[in-house]
């Protein structure tokens, strides 16, 4: 199994939910009132049968009009079309942006040859114009352009991947764990979004149940733990891709 991290950038948002690149060495995050910082990580994992996307990043394009996604995944040594499963931990614009590039005005599928994956429910919320966080034109934009399989719950998608309803950070988001030649990465999407959510417990305000997700992390770190997970941090400024130990009730972190 090999695994790459396909950052694209850090960005900032605030109350209109729109994200604007922000450059940590050169901007200053005064200008920027009220914001949220992020970064944005999608990740490729190579299986002998596979190429897997994992989420799909805001969609942000180059100056040659390409999604910067894309591009990474060139870098990576593959071509996008050989990208053959997309797995969705949930369909917030931040993760979902990239599955669609708009081309002469209309907006067509990044992956058209892979399989999407994610929870029924969560397809169905994305077009219930209940929030501001989703962008319900990209998924009309797929619907019936795409393949897409809808799980429920928790199960085994195919030999080696298994899913499981979090829903702690929104209500129908779930999480992945990869499994091939005795080697494990886990997604935790945005109930495990970055390694300091594992070094120190608190309750985040982003979350649809905070209390529900600062729960699922200590269970994800200890099963790490346990297990030799290679946890995936979808929203980390530095550390995308480590191992975690625990000793007594605390965690660390080690980058793979």
């Amino acid at each position: 199994m090999e695994i790459y991290t396909l950052g694209e950038g850090s960005y900032s948002v605030d109350s209109t939910k729109k994200f604007i690149p922000f450059n940590p060495e050169t901007d200053d995050k005064k200008s920027r009132p009220g914001s949220l910082f992020i970064h944005v990580n999608p990740f490729l994992i190579k299986t002998a049968s596979e190429l897997i996307l994992l989420d799909a990043g805001l969609g942000f394009k180059d100056t040659r009009n390409e999604l910067h996604l894309h591009q990474h995944i060139r870098n990576a040594g593959f071509d996008p079309d050989e990208v053959t499963l997309v797995l969705m931990s949930h369909l917030h614009y931040d993760h979902s942006g990239g599955l669609v590039i708009e081309r002469n005005g209309k907006l067509e599928p990044s992956f058209p040859q892979a399989r999407h994956v994610v929870q029924k429910g969560e397809w169905e919320f994305a077009f219930s114009g209940k929030s501001s966080s989703y962008h319900i034109e990209i998924f009309e934009a797929l619907k019936d352009s795409v393949d897409w399989t809808f799980t429920e719950g928790n199960g085994e998608l195919q030999s080696g991947i298994t899913y499981q309803h979090s829903g702690g950070h929104c209500p129908y988001h779930q999480v992945f764990l990869i499994e091939e030649n005795g080697q494990k990465a886990f997604f935790g999407g945005d109930e495990l979004p970055e390694p300091e959510q594992l070094l120190r417990r608190f309750v985040a305000k982003y979350d649809y149940d905070g209390h529900k997700a600062m729960e699922l992390r200590e269970e994800y770190g200890k099963q790490a733990s346990a297990e030799g997970w290679q946890c995936l941090f979808y929203h980390s400024k530095g550390t995308t891709v480590g191992t975690v130990k625990q000793e007594d009730d605390h965690f660390t972190v080690q980058a793979v």
